[in-house]
């Protein structure tokens, strides 16, 4: 992989949050959730929701009824200050963790892979507390995701 420059965040208390990416509408991007976990540790970020890029998963949320993973989520979304959701596979849930944020006036930043056709209802969204970006590259995707973090 290749280095990337570690950018820690300003010396204020840490930011915490949401990270959402898809899970029952497909794994595929689990690599790039890691990376996104990873990339806000390093900056001193506090991700309430880890699980998203755990790779067991799956095997966790079997034992856990519909009404758990909502309750999980939603409770923990209230505590954020951001969420940061991977837009690029599509996600009934990303979408509807994406509005509860934003009523909830919590700013959200949507990242996705520029070739790949997402959601007018994610880049078309007036919001002022939402920023679509478009990544190529890893280097870039940390370049955002910390970008975003620091504006907080």
């Amino acid at each position: 992989m290749e280095k990337l420059e570690k950018m820690k965040v300003s010396e204020k208390r840490s930011p915490k949050i949401f990270l959402s990416g898809s899970i029952r509408g497909g794994r595929q991007l689990l690599e790039t959730y890691r990376f996104m976990f990873d990339t806000l540790e390093e900056a001193g970020a506090e991700v309430l929701s880890w699980h998203v890029a755990d790779p067991e998963l799956e095997k966790t949320e079997m034992k856990m009824t519909e009404e758990e993973i909502y309750a999980r989520d939603m409770g923990l979304l209230v505590k954020s200050d951001a969420l940061i959701a991977e837009v690029t596979v599509p996600s009934t849930g990303v979408g509807y963790e994406i509005c509860r944020a934003l009523v909830l006036g919590i700013p959200v930043l949507c990242v996705y892979s520029p070739d790949k056709a997402v959601s007018a209802m994610v880049l078309g969204n007036p919001d002022h507390l939402l920023k679509a970006r478009a990544y190529p590259d890893k280097t870039s995707l940390n370049k955002i995701i910390i970008e975003f973090i620091r504006s907080l």
